[in-house]
């Protein structure tokens, strides 16, 4: 090697020179120029939408993928001849673990998650679609996957070690047993995420109402489960509230605007039920998407020491159409109520609760 030592004083480095160092990042420059130029190659001849959509992605994911790999290649070969690359740090087992290793386990680790990833993302949903299997079971059927892949990645990268997988289950059987009591809602989220992937009480893309609040359930994950509502933003809900709480599933129930609304007694009943229908008669037309094949369905649900009350349902496809037409209800009730001397009942006091 050249005798203008970049890293005199560094034990490991002091072969390194100037020159050799610079030209590995020369080398290492022309692997990202050259993946950017066959990318945009790709991006010329790829010029149907379809073909972009679907085939370029698995291109580029590929050539990240032979960036990122040639780059770790391409440092392994560059400095092989140097002793500190393969100088053996720990043996165990007849083992001796070296830089050299050490890169090779992380070689392993990152292939088996980038290709599992890029499989479940580009060619499961092909086998989904000829199969016709709903987006809940095939999140469930891509976690499984993923799972099963990187725990046999990682027992592979323990074993290239010469870690002792019986051993080491051992050793983590006893910490398990003196950390079980600090995290046992961990381990108890943990376990139940493992029950909704398989039992599958529900899945992705299905609707729940959680503290009276509704959302779509976006992603399940081992330890949480991420809910996406309207207004509220998004809830991380731990997964052993869907096992031990009661939850409504509100994807295969209808979906009403509900309105409840309190009249004096003395109120000519038949009259306050025939002015509520009128109200609704004039909304649901009036509110695009609202479907118009069913009848507002008006009720007078009970007596309470103060009120006569009363309810209007009328079917709704969403969430967000549910809200604006409940606000528009109530709206149009007032004001007929209003035009027709109906008087709301008063709130009741304390002394009559």
């Amino acid at each position: 090697m050249d005798n203008s030592q970049l890293f005199s004083g560094i034990d490991v480095l002091r072969d390194l020179s100037v020159r050799e160092f610079f030209m590995f990042f020369v080398y290492l420059s022309l692997i990202f120029v050259i993946k950017l130029t066959v990318e945009w190659i790709f991006k010329l001849i790829l010029k149907h939408t379809r073909y972009r959509e679907r085939v370029l992605p698995i291109i580029e994911a590929l050539l990240n993928w032979l960036a990122f790999y040639s780059s770790i290649i391409l440092f392994l070969f560059y400095f092989w001849k140097e002793s500190w690359l393969t100088y053996p740090f720990y043996e165990t087992d007849g083992v001796e673990v070296s830089v050299f290793l050490i890169v090779v386990v992380i070689m392993i680790v990152t292939f088996a998650s980038r290709i599992v990833k890029t499989f479940n993302r580009h060619v499961m949903p092909f086998i989904y679609e000829q199969f016709d299997i709903d987006v809940g079971l095939s999140f469930t059927i891509n976690r499984l996957i993923y799972y099963t892949v990187m725990f046999l990645a990682l027992a592979l990268s323990f074993t290239t070690v010469g870690l002792d997988l019986t051993a080491l289950g051992v050793v983590f059987s006893v910490l398990g047993i003196g950390i079980g009591f600090g995290v046992r809602n961990i381990a108890a989220n943990f376990v139940s995420g493992i029950i909704i992937l398989f039992e599958r009480p529900m899945e992705v893309g299905e609707m729940v109402e959680i503290d009276k609040k509704i959302g779509r359930i976006t992603r399940i994950k081992l330890r949480s489960t991420v809910v996406e509502t309207l207004k509220d933003g998004t809830m991380v809900v731990p997964n052993q509230y869907f096992i031990e709480q009661i939850v409504k599933n509100r994807s295969s129930a209808e979906l009403f605007a509900r309105v409840q609304v309190s009249v004096a007694y003395g109120s000519d009943t038949a009259k306050v039920e025939k002015l509520i229908f009128e109200a609704a008669e004039q909304e649901i037309p009036a509110m695009k998407g609202v479907p118009l094949d069913q009848q507002p369905d008006v009720r007078f649900i009970g007596f309470r020491n103060s009120a006569l009350d009363f309810q209007v349902e009328v079917h709704v496809v969403d969430v967000q159409m549910k809200e604006q037409l409940e606000s528009r209800l109530r709206h149009a009730i007032a004001k007929l109520f209003f035009e027709n001397d109906i008087e709301l009942a008063k709130a009741p006091s304390p002394a009559d609760e």
